[in-house]
């Protein structure tokens, strides 16, 4: 496959590819570094890239992987916490820090899931995949996912409500 094509099928998806990153390492530039590798990787295995049915599902796997394998290893202790900071230029500033604050709780009560749970939410929730490419890609059954997400979905409002509750009080 020549560098053109490889592109062509690989960068629609390589935000996604970051954002999962993020989403386990934290750190933007851990994620940056992840997401460089895999891309890396990908091209290295360019010749066979053509014969994978789901060339996104298998770099996400991939990507997963990646990271996880990156926490389990001695440098996951030198990983740096760093948050995104989001920005509208057209909400007011009110809003904006109310849309910081929900933001970073929700990510806050997503980095304490288990594991599993945080990637289902974050393929299903946040990547939009379906239930069968989640499956493919975390080897799980369907039902098992479902369940995963469900109680990853009501924990996250659990500990919303929580704090809410406690906010107004």
């Amino acid at each position: 496959m020549k560098q053109v094509e490889f592109l062509n099928v690989v960068m629609p998806f390589k935000d996604k590819l970051f954002r999962l990153a993020k989403r386990l390492l934290v750190s933007t530039e851990e994620a940056e570094d992840a997401t460089q590798e895999i891309l890396l990787k990908l091209w290295t295995k360019n010749a066979a890239i053509e014969d994978y049915k789901n060339v996104e599902a298998f770099a996400m796997t991939m990507t997963k992987n990646f990271c996880l394998d990156r926490l389990k290893s001695k440098q996951a202790g030198n990983l740096k916490l760093v948050h995104s900071n989001y920005k509208d230029e057209n909400t007011s500033l009110q809003r904006q820090v109310e849309a910081n604050d929900s933001v970073s709780w929700v990510e806050k009560i997503m980095e304490e899931l288990p594991e599993q749970q945080k990637l289902v939410l974050q393929l299903r929730d946040v990547e939009e995949y379906d239930y069968d490419e989640i499956a493919k890609m975390l080897d799980m059954q369907p039902t098992a996912i479902r369940v995963a997400l469900s109680r990853a979905r009501k924990t996250v409002r659990e500990k919303l409500v929580e704090k809410h509750s406690y906010g107004i009080g």
